[in-house]
Order: C-alpha cells, then sequence, then structure tokens
C-alpha cells in the first residue's frame, strides 16, 4: 500500500495535487480528520480489492488543532504498520496566496471578523507546523502555474516506482528567485555564460552548441567535477537518514544556460549509481 498525505496553506494547490493523484488511480479524500488517519490506513489494508493499494488524503488547517499537534504521533502509527507513506507539504510567499485569494474571491477558512486575510495567511503556518517539520517533500508553488504544478507532482511523487531517496537535479535562475524547497544550492554564475555570445543565446543548455562550448571551458569541468565529486560521497549519506526526497538545485543568472548544462551533466551522471535520479529544468521555458 502506499499512502500520501497533502497538506499545505490554502491557496497552495493542494486540489490540484489530489486532482493529479486520483487520476493516476489514487483513492483521494478531501480534509481528512487527522485523528482516522490511522483507521483509515487499517481499512484500506484489510479490505480492498487491489493487490497495492494507493490512498492519498488532504490534512490541513480545517482540522481541528489538537488534531494537528497530535500528527507525529499519528503518522508514527500508521507507519508501524509498514505502509509506504509520503507527505507533502505545498506552499508560496504570502503575497501569492493573498493574490490568489483575491483572483478566485474564495474565503480562506481561518478568516473571520476578528482575522483578516493576512493574519489569516500567517496563522495557518503555525497550525500547521506539526505536519511542515515532518513533511518528506515540500514544493514551494509562487512561481509555478497550474500546468507547472502538475507536471512536478508527476516527476516527484508518481516517478518514483520503489521506496527508497528519490533525487532531483534541478536548474534554475536566480533572477526568477531561489527555489526554497532545495536541500543543496550551488550557484555557477562565476562561469562563462553564453549568454553573451551572441551566436550561442538563443540556444539552451541542452543544444550541443552551448554543450561544446562550455564543455570547452576549463572552470565549467573543474565546476562540474568539484560537485560530482561532493554528490558522489554525501547523497548515499542523506538516504541512509531515510530521507524520501533530496533537492539539488544548480543556479545561474537566468536559468537558461550554464545551470542547465551541469543540472543535465549531474543527473546522467548520478543515475550511474543511484536509484531515482531525476532531472528538472525550472525556468528553461522562461
Amino acid at each position: 500500500m502506499r499512502l500520501i498525505i497533502v497538506s499545505g496553506r490554502s491557496g497552495s494547490g493542494k486540489s490540484t495535487a489530489l486532482a493529479v493523484l486520483e487520476d493516476n488511480g489514487y483513492y483521494c479524500i478531501d480534509n481528512l480528520p487527522a485523528g482516522l488517519l490511522p483507521e483509515l490506513a487499517e481499512r484500506a489494508l484489510l479490505h480492498t480489492e487491489l493487490l497495492q493499494p494507493l490512498v492519498a488524503v488532504s490534512i490541513d488547517a480545517r482540522n481541528l488543532p489538537s488534531q494537528l499537534k497530535r500528527f507525529a504521533e499519528l503518522l508514527n502509527d500508521v507507519r508501524a504498520r509498514h505502509i509506504q507513506c509520503d507527505v507533502l507539504y505545498l506552499d508560496a510567499d504570502e503575497e501569492t496566496l493573498l493574490k490568489r485569494f483575491s483572483e478566485t474571491r474564495r474565503r480562506h477558512p481561518l478568516t473571520n471578523e476578528n482575522r483578516s486575510l493576512a493574519e489569516a495567511i500567517r496563522d495557518e503556518s503555525t497550525l500547521l507546523g506539526p505536519i511542515i517539520d515532518l513533511a518528506d517533500l515540500k514544493i514551494d508553488t509562487t512561481h509555478l502555474n497550474l500546468y507547472q504544478l502538475r507536471d512536478c507532482l508527476k516527476l516527484r511523487l508518481l516517478h518514483k516506482p520503489e521506496p527508497g531517496t528519490a533525487y532531483l537535479v534541478e536548474s534554475f535562475g536566480f533572477k526568477h528567485g531561489m527555489p526554497v524547497d532545495a536541500d543543496l544550492v550551488f550557484d555557477v554564475r562565476c562561469l562563462p555564460n553564453p549568454y553573451w555570445m551572441p551566436e550561442l543565446r538563443d540556444f539552451s543548455g541542452l543544444d550541443q552548441p552551448v554543450v561544446d562550448y562550455l564543455a570547452s571551458q576549463a572552470d565549467a569541468q573543474e565546476m562540474y567535477q568539484d560537485i560530482l565529486a561532493y554528490l558522489s560521497k554525501w547523497l548515499p549519506r542523506f538516504a541512509a537518514s531515510n530521507r524520501a526526497y533530496v533537492t539539488i538545485a544548480i543556479g545561474c543568472t537566468g536559468g537558461h544556460h550554464r545551470s542547465v548544462y551541469l543540472a543535465d551533466r549531474l543527473g546522467q551522471a548520478l543515475k550511474g549509481s543511484l536509484k531515482n535520479v531525476q532531472v528538472r529544468h525550472r525556468d528553461l521555458s522562461e
């Protein structure tokens, strides 16, 4: 059995996550009272007609605060049944969440005559603190549209074929914001930039002209070897500490050339020694 617990602040994309999971064969329950989590897991194990049942539940600030405080205990109870359980936490910055509520005109579940929308969004983080601390995978949806979030969820959650640590090597551009959900960040802006060469500007780090150019740069090759040596040594130790997900972010200025080249090359190299290695280029379509 595989159980995915989806949580996050209101407006961060929880409904989208449940829809993606439902479309991919999961039995989904929105707003499950946290106290029912062990009972749901037990019933799914005993009464399902599926050999490998797939269940996803949303647990968020609509729960009673007293039950949210017991989340660690409830999660341990589920995992004691030898169930593969991943906790997904979605979030976005406060300005983005305010904008999303303004656009949809939905009521935040924590607002009332004494609590403004901005206060409700801030208070929600406190209420969900016990879940945030235990999340296996955190995804910042600030810069993701609906389709990008769907693709990200499919890559991170559904392309994990077996238990164990899933590694994501992600390129990004600092001018679009640093990924706050990254575990390791490498800044490669000191490398020669193909952007300043007119004949290379319109290509990406996946295109052969840029690949050839960066492969000929001694600094780029030294950076690649140093990062690969670090990751090859330390990523297995992340896995040994029972980490379900590890994100390695490689950043350049725009996220089109240097970071893309290095992220792709590092990802391919790591696939030779690690399972569940994925590569994503966050800003390549910008």
